[in-house]
């Protein structure tokens, strides 16, 4: 799912003309510790540093010593979640003013991780502006 919010983060700001820094946070779901690393690194590649303003939902929700989560929420639900509580309430503090929201997944059923098929990551953005 990483490679998906790479895509749709890079996608974003170069059809929209804009560089990382016109958003206050950019957010991603769940992509965990892993995914987020690895996120940061795909981003870099394309010329994009998002390592001062990313933060990932499930990372916020779980705790990871406790829980023993690395990743695997829903990642919409993860943003959702997020969204609603936190970022809502910067939002309206004007502690935020631009959020970038990247909620991921991934497509698979039941048959298909037992036949061996790759699952297919995705990703869409919410841009939101006060």
């Amino acid at each position: 799912m990483a490679g998906a919010a790479q895509d749709t983060i890079v996608t974003h700001l170069k059809d929209t003309g804009r560089d990382e820094n016109y958003y206050d946070a950019i957010f991603t779901g769940d992509l965990g510790y892993i995914g987020r690393d690895l996120l940061i690194d795909l981003v870099k590649g394309d010329g994009y540093n998002i390592k001062n303003i990313h933060n990932d939902c499930g990372i916020l929700i779980f705790d990871k010593d406790k829980q023993d989560t690395h990743s695997g929420g829903s990642g919409c639900g993860c943003v959702a979640s997020v969204f609603s509580g936190y970022i809502y309430k910067m939002l309206t503090e004007q502690k935020f003013k631009k959020v970038l929201l990247v909620a991921t997944g991934a497509l698979m059923n039941s048959t298909s991780s037992q036949q061996g098929e790759s699952i297919p990551g995705i990703a869409h953005a919410i841009s939101i502006e006060i």
